[in-house]
């Protein structure tokens, strides 16, 4: 999240009155994240986020929200697009598309402990259960080919060792995905992003319950196991050294197969899975860095981490245990 687009209080308050949830109290930007302009929107019915949709248009975000509805729909703690004219979940706004979704309670845990990454294990179980009927189908936005593209457009501004490690693990992911175990894998939406600043937490130390899971917008099909490698990769890892602490590691798989079991080929699969999340992080930090966006608040974030988790997975391969 971040703001490119200024929207002042005036637009906000004919916003929330079309559709209907009352008078505007606050409208604040968000500062945090890089994809689109995002307001917290307080009205005298509720409390809401505001979201403008700087580079996503027509059928994926239609994916996303209408998503995001169905899993609310079912009892998962996720925003709810609210309606507006016809039904539709989007609004044009300074000439882009902009949803106003309810606005979940708590805040991150940026350190969390094994009881937060197990209710992620569970969680994130029960979202992948409950998109299994949704019906609709979008390619994941940031897959393999996004990958392929994007470090070809890196290749003369990354040095040769960064360029070489591109060139090797996109090689290796593609024959991964051209295996007999690969094609075994199920599939279905993912959140595709689920970091620990995209999960939200209230109650008391110690006894927290997640309350959120925030930002589908590159949400789409891809195999499932994708979302738990991203989950292990930043909620189980040192944030310095980039090494998987095997506890938390363990803990969030066990919590997630106490509502879907991993298939045989899921769990053969995860390094390489985990090696796909770092890849696709690290290239798509590189290219905030290297090919920004002006915005009015904007944080970008630093692709090394990523880089070394890459490495560190491909040294030191985890697999579940069992």
């Amino acid at each position: 999240m971040a703001v490119y687009t200024v929207v002042a209080p005036h637009e906000a308050r004919a916003l929330v009155a079309r559709l209907g949830l009352g008078e505007l109290i606050g409208l604040q930007g968000i500062a945090a994240g890089i994809e689109n302009s995002n307001y917290f929107v307080d009205t005298d019915r509720g409390r809401y986020v505001l979201t403008l949709f700087e580079r996503l248009r027509g059928d994926p975000l239609a994916y996303d929200l209408a998503l995001m509805r169905h899993l609310a729909a079912r009892g998962l703690p996720v925003p709810d697009p609210q309606p507006a004219d016809g039904g539709a979940f989007s609004v044009e706004l300074h000439g882009k598309p902009a949803a106003l979704l309810t606005r979940m309670p708590g805040s991150h845990r940026l350190a969390p402990d094994l009881h937060h990454v197990e209710q992620l294990g569970q969680v994130l179980a029960r979202m992948h259960r409950a998109a299994a009927d949704f019906g609709r189908v979008q390619p994941n936005p940031r897959g393999l080919a996004w990958c392929a593209s994007t470090a070809a457009g890196l290749r003369g501004v990354v040095d040769d060792a960064a360029a070489a490690l591109m060139d090797s693990e996109l090689a290796f992911q593609r024959a991964v995905a051209a295996s007999g175990d690969h094609a075994q894998l199920p599939r279905g939406p993912v959140h595709g992003d689920l970091f620990r600043d995209n999960v939200l937490f209230d109650g008391l130390p110690g006894h927290e319950k997640l309350t959120g899971l925030l930002d589908f917008f590159f949400a789409g099909d891809e195999v499932v196991a994708f979302d738990i490698a991203v989950c292990l990769n930043d909620w189980c890892s040192d944030p310095d050294s980039a090494r998987l602490d095997e506890t938390r590691a363990a803990a969030l798989v066990a919590a997630y197969e106490r509502e879907r079991p991993l298939a045989a080929a899921e769990l053969r699969l995860m390094p390489a899975l985990m090696r796909a999340a770092a890849l696709r992080f690290w290239l798509s930090r590189l290219d905030d860095r290297h090919r920004p966006r002006e915005a009015a608040l904007l944080n970008p974030h630093d692709p090394a981490p990523f880089e070394r988790m890459l490495r560190e997975r491909i040294a030191q391969p985890w697999h579940p245990p069992r």
